[in-house]
């Protein structure tokens, strides 16, 4: 009997106690979680914050690091230097990805924090074109190649170890961690400019407070790096290495089986292609804002700071939601809602930012008359082809007032004409002008076609006192919430797809590929406004790519929601 009796005892005595335990190392465990997730995502952070200071600043850059080229060149440049990180990306994956599946991925994020981090202030340093000539812009593009490296690197680094440490049922939310501070990076970016042209006044800041938002980045940086030094690696890849079921050589598991090949592929061309593109469309806006309709810097500002901050709620929400009932139904409706929505809410963009504009373009519309043998397709994105017909250059004198305009054939050999209403305005052939001559003549034209612009009732810039800033916000708040259905469930959809011996590679190379086609799309947009006349040309681009993503993903790829991670063979 006493054995009997005594038995159960110590069992009843430890249930409570390991029940103690347990629930003592939940509140733990929820602040580790915490700190892998604050720690990971800052790296992101650190893009979003340099890629918006090159939208705002775009104007500045131009005539920092630019300003041996031709206005509209410049502009050309100064969008292709924020490109330029999107076709660096790929190659990073290819360098940090196979090192995050073979060392570990702490070691590899650790380091490419420190190498964005760096060459971020470093473009703060630069010295401008005119002190320096040529080898200004061609330092800005070399730092800003180094900076994609890293993030190729960065993102897919970030979101495995996230996933990696996350509990399942929450996984979506954990890595959607990675775009939420993305987004929280816009709102730091335009905080720090807007805060540096109060306290410094527009002249200062454009001749060298411009430098202090990306000077700043430092202590990013070191904040970043600090939290990483404290995390541990990876439970996953610990546990995959003790077994000894690594990769040694990546890049081949990822792109040399036609298994693995097949997915990335897939994702490719669907979802990724698709949420690079809904973010380039999300955020082309400010492009528009600053070149097309000229509103003032501030609102631009204001508006950025506003919409961004709907993107954050948005990211969280998407994130939570993918939780519930899916990544990918909440990512198609993402992709669907961006191609519907693009074209009225830029349209509406224009009419609520700069509806003087809108009202002279329906009272006396440009139109660019001429014979359409002797016009080119003007489309020139890397801003290197030479326009010198009649046809040409009257179009390109328009593009660079930011004009929106329609052209109408004229029979051969009509010489070319720019009508504004009622008046008219000849161009002239460059063709086999010398180069001080054809500058001069280009000059001449433009002056005149400004007159004549202005005279038709064309305002110079958008009037702050009728630009209705809630209204702006609100239509890019709405674009912006499905731009965050599309992108937050990204990283935890394409995480749960791969096995983990090879997930950090064959992540990242999707995801930077997939990069290009959103990277490009401000090039594009103004390459195809000065081609066209039409300022949202560029959006049709944009419509074909997310409705190919749409199908493609919607036919050919899998729910992944659920997925254990070790479990994936």
């Amino acid at each position: 009997m006493a054995q009997t009796v005594a038995a159960p005892r110590p069992a009843t005595r430890a249930e409570p106690t390991s029940r103690a335990v347990a629930l003592t190392a939940i509140p733990a465990e929820r602040t580790r979680v915490r700190r892998v997730i604050l720690a990971s995502s800052l790296g992101a952070l650190f893009e979003a914050y340099d890629l918006v200071l090159f939208g705002p600043m775009a104007a500045i850059i131009a005539r920092q690091f630019f300003s041996g080229l031709d206005e509209a060149y410049a502009y050309v440049f100064t969008l292709l230097s924020a490109a330029v990180t999107f076709l660096a990306r790929p190659f990073g994956g290819l360098i940090f990805g196979p090192l995050g599946d073979r060392v570990g991925r702490k070691y590899t994020f650790l380091l490419t924090i420190v190498i964005m981090g760096g060459a971020t202030v470093a473009i703060g340093l630069l010295p401008s074109y005119a002190a320096i000539g040529v080898a200004s812009p061609a330092l800005l593009v070399s730092l800003r190649i180094v900076q994609g490296l890293a993030f190729g690197g960065e993102f897919g680094g970030a979101v495995t170890y996230i996933a990696e440490h996350a509990p399942a049922n929450r996984r979506g939310l954990a890595t959607s961690a990675v775009g939420i501070t993305m987004a929280c990076g816009l709102v730091l970016a335009i905080l720090v400019v807007i805060a540096c042209e109060k306290l410094l006044g527009k002249a200062a800041f454009e001749a060298w407070g411009w430098r202090i938002p990306f000077l700043l980045s430092a202590v990013l940086m070191l904040v970043s790096v600090y939290m990483r030094l404290k995390l541990q690696e990876s439970p996953l890849f610990l546990r995959m290495r003790r077994g000894g079921g690594g990769s040694r050589q990546p890049v081949r598991d990822v792109l040399g089986r036609w298994a693995n090949l097949r997915v990335v592929l897939l994702v490719l061309f669907g979802l990724v292609a698709g949420q690079s593109v809904a973010s380039a469309t999300g955020s082309y806006p400010i492009y528009l804002l600053m070149l097309n309709l000229k509103i003032d810097p501030f609102l631009l500002h204001y508006t950025i700071l506003g919409s961004s901050l709907a993107l954050v709620a948005a990211m969280v929400a998407a994130g939570w939601l993918s939780d519930r009932i899916g990544r990918k139904p909440v990512m198609l409706a993402g992709l669907l809602g961006t191609a519907l929505l693009a074209w009225p809410v830029y349209e509406g963009v224009t009419r609520v930012a700069h509806p003087d504009l809108a009202a002279a373009v329906a009272a006396k519309p440009l139109v660019v008359a001429a014979d359409p043998a002797g016009c080119s397709r003007q489309f020139d994105p890397f801003g290197v082809a030479r326009f010198e017909s009649s046809c040409d250059l009257a179009r390109r004198a328009v593009a660079k007032l930011g004009v929106p305009y329609a052209t109408r054939d004229l029979p051969v050999g009509s010489p070319v004409r720019i009508e504004i209403g009622e008046a008219s305005l000849a161009s002239f052939d460059g063709t086999g002008l010398d180069k001080p001559t054809l500058g001069a003549r280009t000059a001449d034209l433009a002056k005149a076609l400004a007159s004549a612009v202005a005279a038709a009732g064309y305002p110079a810039k958008a009037d702050p006192a009728k630009t209705n800033l809630a209204g702006l916000i609100a239509l890019l708040s709405l674009l912006n919430v499905f731009v965050a259905l599309a992108s937050a469930p990204l990283a935890a959809w394409m995480i749960e797809l791969f096995p983990t011996r090879i997930r950090n590679t064959a992540l990242s190379l999707p995801y930077t590929v997939g990069g290009w086609f959103g990277g490009f799309l401000p090039a594009i947009a103004f390459s195809a406004f000065t081609a066209t006349g039409n300022i949202y040309a560029g959006l049709w681009y944009a419509l074909v790519v997310l409705a190919v993503a749409f199908l493609v993903s919607a036919l050919c790829l899998p729910e992944t929601r659920g997925r254990a991670l070790d479990a994936i063979a």
